[in-house]
């Protein structure tokens, strides 16, 4: 009996950790540069098919790894060696939230090649010179309160948080490694549900419609 035990939970530990390798997985929303997407404390699930077997839009909600100096240094913390090996176990098979303290989550609101600008005569941003109305940004937020004109390089995205007043996204580290810009390879995924809090819960579809008269570059 005690080996039947084991063999499942052995079973169960390795495809929770196939499925988090290779579908899904949990991430924990530290900040309030999301909001109101995404409130500080959600818990959201993240597909990891996206951008290795399905393509990346505009308006995606992606979770990537620091491209170099946005975040502070990260310091874990520490709950004894037993509470450091429980945790650390249980984040690599995917029964705990991937810390988040080396990744951001961010929208794509510049492709590779996208010309984008802000703001025309409306406020508006605009891509390769069609205005977006966004929106998915924060009620009393201005789609920037800070003019920017960039191109977006091949294999890069140009990210924004909804919480436009509250965000140190792509506009704000352009002095940093990629010029602000995240290469493609650093994105783990996106964000498609909120899943805890349960009163927070919900899908986060893409907002095509906000891009649909976008041209391409």
């Amino acid at each position: 009996m005690l080996r039947e035990t084991a063999v499942v939970v052995v079973s169960a530990l390795v495809l929770s950790w196939l499925i988090k390798t290779l579908l899904v997985q949990p991430f924990y929303i530290p900040s309030g540069s999301m909001e109101d997407t995404l409130e500080v404390g959600d818990r959201v699930m993240v597909s990891r098919l996206v951008p290795r077997a399905l393509d990346l839009h505009r308006g995606d909600i992606v979770v990537f790894k620091d491209p170099g100096g946005w975040l502070p240094p990260y310091v874990a913390p520490d709950r004894g060696p037993v509470g450091n090996a429980v945790t650390e176990g249980l984040t690599f098979v995917g029964l705990l939230p991937q810390d988040t303290g080396e990744h951001l989550i961010k929208r794509v609101v510049g492709m590779p090649g996208d010309h984008v600008t802000c703001c025309d005569a409306e406020g508006r941003v605009q891509v390769n010179g069609a205005p977006v109305d966004e929106t998915y940004i924060k009620p009393g937020s201005v789609p920037s309160q800070d003019p920017f004109d960039v191109t977006v390089p091949d294999g890069m995205l140009f990210v924004m948080g909804d919480n436009r007043q509250d965000s140190q996204d792509s506009r704000y580290n352009t002095s940093k490694p990629g010029g602000g810009f995240v290469p493609v390879s650093n994105v783990v995924g996106t964000a498609f549900a909120t899943v805890w809090p349960l009163d927070h819960a919900t899908w986060h579809r893409n907002p095509g419609d906000v891009f649909e008269e976008v041209p391409q570059p």
